[in-house]
């Protein structure tokens, strides 16, 4: 089984080594350390982490603001923010990096590893945060009405087929069900879904299908798709 190859970033070097310690006994898991004094982007590239830990309170080099690029450039390598104390603020900004978590360095070994995991798997566990941060939910929908306003008008970015897909999930169907209906692989339906996230800049399907039912790609008359009674669902 492939490890998930994960890279502590922090200027800490004692965090490092204690994060790395704490991650040990997980036989799923490989633990690199990057100084962020060195040229992060640069190792990122060059060992292609999974996930990236990524300290938030790095004095010299912004670490929200490098969460930012590392998505933007890596986009495969899932970024979870550690924090001191995130506050609703730090978590407001943390969300727009469009980061996977944002945790406490106080967080249990246990709570991370599973968190690593989560995010590895494509799960977005910041958008649980919500949950119990509802003035920053307030502010992440005030944020979104006004971009959705912008988008109004606008071309989809989506090819026809992606459009299809969409259109498919926005009707409550699985990868697997999508590949039955269109006669083609759940593999190239994964491809496909992965690059409508990219071209939306969406953290989930969920949030692909909001972006496009708010700006008219795709119709919100759709009504979940009945699946043929010999479609064998696993």
């Amino acid at each position: 089984m492939d490890k998930i190859k994960v890279m502590v970033i922090d200027e800490q070097a004692l965090f490092r080594t204690g994060v790395r310690q704490t991650l040990s006994d997980q036989p799923d898991l490989e633990i690199l350390e990057c100084d962020p004094a060195q040229n992060t982007l640069e190792l990122i590239e060059a060992n292609l982490p999974d996930v990236a830990l990524l300290g938030s309170d790095l004095a010299n080099h912004n670490g929200i603001e490098l969460g930012r690029k590392i998505a933007q450039h890596f986009p495969n390598t899932k970024v979870i923010v550690l924090s001191p104390d995130p506050d609703d603020e730090e978590l407001f900004e943390v969300i727009k990096t469009a980061a996977t978590a944002c945790l406490s360095k106080r967080a249990t070994g246990d709570e991370l590893a599973s968190t690593i995991r989560r995010a590895h798997s494509g799960e977005y566990p910041i958008n649980e945060s919500l949950m119990t941060r509802p003035k920053v939910a307030k502010h992440i929908l005030n944020q979104f009405r006004g971009f959705t306003r912008t988008l109004e008008g606008v071309a989809a970015p989506l090819t026809r087929r992606e459009t299809q897909i969409l259109t498919y999930i926005a009707e409550g169907n699985s990868n697997k069900e999508i590949a039955h209906i269109l006669e083609i692989s759940e593999q190239t339906i994964k491809n496909h879904v992965s690059a409508i996230l990219r071209k939306l800049n969406a953290n989930d399907r969920a949030h692909a299908v909001a972006l496009a039912l708010h700006s008219g790609w795709i119709s919100p008359e759709t009504k979940p798709r009945r699946v043929p009674e010999d479609f064998d669902e696993i």
